[in-house]
């Protein structure tokens, strides 16, 4: 069977991201930071770019350290716009 998660992720279709729970102070939400290699455009070396998102932890259940994939959602706060899904 599947889960709730799964199914809106069938449904959704938002941006899946994967990254690394780096804060989870807040009551259900986590932040993620995701990490991302980019191709300098002049010069052609690879270099890693980061960016933290907010994201919606309904059980409080993901700690500081935790691989996650989070997928992008309606707004659910001011900041919140994405789901932890794994």
């Amino acid at each position: 069977m599947t889960t709730k998660a799964e199914k809106e992720i069938v449904t959704n279709r938002g941006n899946i991201l994967k990254g690394v729970v780096v804060s989870n102070k807040m009551q259900k939400t986590v932040v993620v930071s995701v990490t991302r290699f980019v191709k300098h455009p002049l010069y052609g070396k690879f270099y890693k770019v980061s960016k933290k998102y907010k994201a919606h932890d309904e059980e409080n259940k993901y700690k500081v350290g935790d691989n996650v994939e989070i997928v992008e959602t309606r707004p659910i706060s001011k900041d919140k716009r994405f789901k932890v899904v794994k």
